[in-house]
């Protein structure tokens, strides 16, 4: 890999980071556009550019991540399927990572899905984070498995999980930035 495609997957994983878009999907498809093996290093570099994506996060909402304990162990509950998940499929999810085909339906159904979306939900106008009980927490972790698949974005995936629950889309995601950090690494396990 090149500075120059370095740079570009970095730039490709900064504008994708934060929207309900699979950053590493669009980072696998930019690898292959320019010709990037796909090797050890490349997914070292992968995991080091998405760290710091979501360290950004904790510098973003770092009041937030102090607010109570509470709220950390319904991040945990909410890590949980993805951890189990990720564990027991490890070898699976690694070979969809070399599937480009995958990849670009997964973002191609993903972008359809969020077209529709407020037409597919009903959110509600009072419930917002403050309401994440511990069920809730644990059933927008099971539509955070959906992520596991390459193409599916993990910020998508709770977002329709909340919208599932009822969760206001405009005030659930402090609940998901926050969650980003013990999900992506379920991701890598």
């Amino acid at each position: 890999m090149s500075l120059i495609q370095a740079l570009i997957l970095a730039i490709v994983e900064g504008l994708t980071e934060f929207l309900p878009v699979s950053s590493t999907g669009h980072m696998i498809i930019a690898s292959s556009v320019l010709g990037i093996a796909s090797n050890p290093f490349t997914k070292m570099f992968t995991i080091a550019i998405q760290f710091g994506a979501i360290l950004s996060v904790v510098v973003l909402y770092w009041k937030r991540f102090f607010q109570s304990t509470t709220f950390y162990f319904k991040l945990l509950v909410a890590f949980l399927p993805a951890m189990v998940l990720g564990l027991l499929l490890n070898d699976f999810i690694d070979q969809l990572l070399e599937r480009i085909e995958i990849v670009a339906a997964m973002l191609i159904i993903g972008g359809l899905i969020f077209l529709f979306i407020d037409k597919l939900f009903h959110e509600s106008e009072e419930n917002g984070n403050s309401d994440v009980s511990y069920k809730t927490a644990f059933r927008i972790g099971l539509f955070q498995t959906i992520a596991m698949i390459p193409g599916v974005s993990r910020s998508a995936a709770t977002i329709i999980g909340g919208l599932t629950q009822k969760l206001n889309k405009k005030r659930q995601p402090n609940f998901h930035f926050s969650g980003c950090a013990y999900y992506a690494g379920s991701y890598y396990i």
